[in-house]
């Protein structure tokens, strides 16, 4: 039966694997589901980090504020 999910193959080391496996046994699902669960969170960290480094630097550089009101205004 074939599946709409992309299958992929990592290689991950003996702790890593005790490490999901602990993880997936806690939680009462197969291992490649909380793989994909963990790499999913990863990746929502990993934009946010980019995010808000983006932010920093618009922060950093900003001269000039304005009020809502005068942003509506316009």
């Amino acid at each position: 039966m074939p599946t709409t999910k992309k299958r992929i193959n990592v290689s991950i080391s003996r702790d890593l694997d005790e490490a999901l496996s602990t993880a997936a046994k806690r939680d009462g699902v197969p291992e490649a589901t909380k793989a994909a669960e963990l790499l999913r969170l990863g990746l929502e960290i990993d934009e946010d980090m980019l995010l808000e480094q983006i932010a920093s630097e618009r922060y950093r550089t900003s001269k000039k504020f304005l009020s809502h009101k005068a942003v509506w205004r316009r």
